[in-house]
């Protein structure tokens, strides 16, 4: 490889454009370049580097493996780079330019979405797009630069930072109990005179095993739930409206089970949690304004 100089360095930041906007025409649009300036910079930039990192069709642009790892190592490099230079021609860091996230639709929904305004007043420098999916994917490839995700991490390269461990609560509307009966214990789920709603897993695509924790003892209770659902809206206004039985997160749902809307079945198995994790690409310093959502979205959780 040859030594590292200008052009290198302005080929690495064509290469990162090309990844976050999907495609050569959107990164030149993006960098006011033409397209063969930028098809040139990568070119040059291959060269130097001495591998492939795309795989071009007439249609489709994909990162190769090798790609995929120089992205990821470049990234967190170049944002310290932009961070260095607001800093020095700001006199102190500057949370400003786009921030992508991955982020839960139920937290985004119930917690996230109504506290914004005063998150994006305080930044006014900051763009922010916030994109709701069911599970993580792959941050790098999908170019976000932070994620915040229910569930336990898989391996990876991800930095994983816990917000919060919430119990898991087993929970009915008035109606359905008044329709049903309350049942006494957690096997009586397993009663056909009873109905559950499942939850699915997006990360292995089957729902939920419906447990029960209370210190080292841990129950397992098959439902035979005819209604299986992926998106937590669903599963609470299902069992609001007294369809069935369902478990959910005691974060997020303090105000119904408070005014009565939701009872708690079985306050004595109360040892089941769920974690809410936040991931970032890389262990280097994050930029200013993943520093200020992670900040803010850790206010968030220790209020609710």
């Amino acid at each position: 490889m040859a030594g590292f100089d200008e052009r290198t360095l302005n080929g690495m930041g064509v290469f990162v454009a090309i990844v976050e906007a999907g495609s050569f025409a959107a990164a030149g649009e993006r960098l006011d370049m033409s397209q063969p300036g930028v098809s040139r910079a990568v070119s040059r930039l291959e060269g130097r580097l001495g591998i492939r990192l795309f795989d071009r069709t007439t249609r489709v642009v994909s990162l190769t493996d090798e790609g995929r790892r120089f992205y990821t190592q470049v990234t967190p490099l170049l944002a310290g780079l932009e961070e260095a230079a607001a800093t020095a021609s700001d006199g102190a860091t500057t949370v400003r330019g786009r921030l992508r996230v991955n982020i839960d639709p139920f937290f985004s929904r119930l917690i996230l979405g109504p506290n914004l305004e005063a998150f994006l007043a305080q930044y006014p420098a900051l763009h922010l797009e916030l994109m709701t999916r069911d599970g993580l994917g792959d941050m790098i490839a999908d170019g976000f630069d932070l994620a915040v995700r229910f569930g336990v991490p898989q391996d990876s390269t991800l930095v994983a930072r816990k917000l919060l461990d919430t119990p898991i609560l087993t929970v009915a509307a008035p109606a359905y109990l008044k329709r049903c009966g309350r049942p006494l214990k957690p096997e009586d789920l397993s009663d056909e005179a009873h109905t559950c709603i499942e939850f699915r897993d997006p990360q292995t695509g089957r729902p939920f095993p419906w447990e029960f924790h209370r210190k080292r003892k841990r129950l397992v209770v098959p439902t035979n739930a005819r209604l299986v659902v992926n998106d937590a809206g669903t599963l609470l206004s299902a069992c609001l409206a007294g369809y069935g039985i369902a478990q959910v997160m005691a974060f997020g749902t303090q105000s119904w089970r408070e005014s009565g809307q939701l009872v708690e079945l079985f306050p004595d198995w109360p040892d089941e949690r769920f974690p809410l994790y936040a991931y970032h690409p890389s262990r280097h310093h994050p930029p200013a304004k993943t520093r200020a959502f992670l900040e803010f979205v850790t206010s968030l959780t220790a209020q609710g």
